[in-house]
């Protein structure tokens, strides 16, 4: 029998202060490289944040890390199958920066090792 996954409350995304920056500007986010590329914005949950930390962002300064909640999101939230087969959320819709509950800057040693705020949940 297949259990099904439960779905977390908050999700995560790290992005460049500039990245960041112009999203509030825009009042929508811009997207990171990668995201523009695949045409939805990579998320992460908590459970997976450190990995996507340590391979993506290992050794940049000035980063930003934000949560924003899954619910609003409805059928533009897709849990797709990414890393080891685990289930990724992916936004398939423009995301407001309105919808961000919480933010921290982010400099993230060469070893990609960092200790997460406790709102990450």
């Amino acid at each position: 029998m297949v259990t099904p996954m439960r779905r977390p409350q908050f999700i995560y995304k790290v992005a460049s202060r500039e990245i960041y920056e112009a999203s509030l500007a825009a009042g929508r986010f811009v997207g990171q490289p990668i995201d523009l590329n695949d045409g939805y914005i990579h998320f992460s949950t908590a459970a997976q944040l450190k990995e996507t930390i340590r391979l993506y962002f290992a050794g940049l300064k000035g980063q930003v890390l934000f949560a924003v909640p899954v619910a609003p999101f409805g059928e533009a939230m897709k849990w797709e199958a990414s890393r080891g087969g685990d289930l990724f959320p992916h936004l398939h819709a423009e995301l407001p920066m309105s919808s961000v509950t919480q933010m921290a800057d982010l400099d993230v040693p060469a070893d990609g090792i960092v200790i997460l705020p406790e709102w990450v949940k």
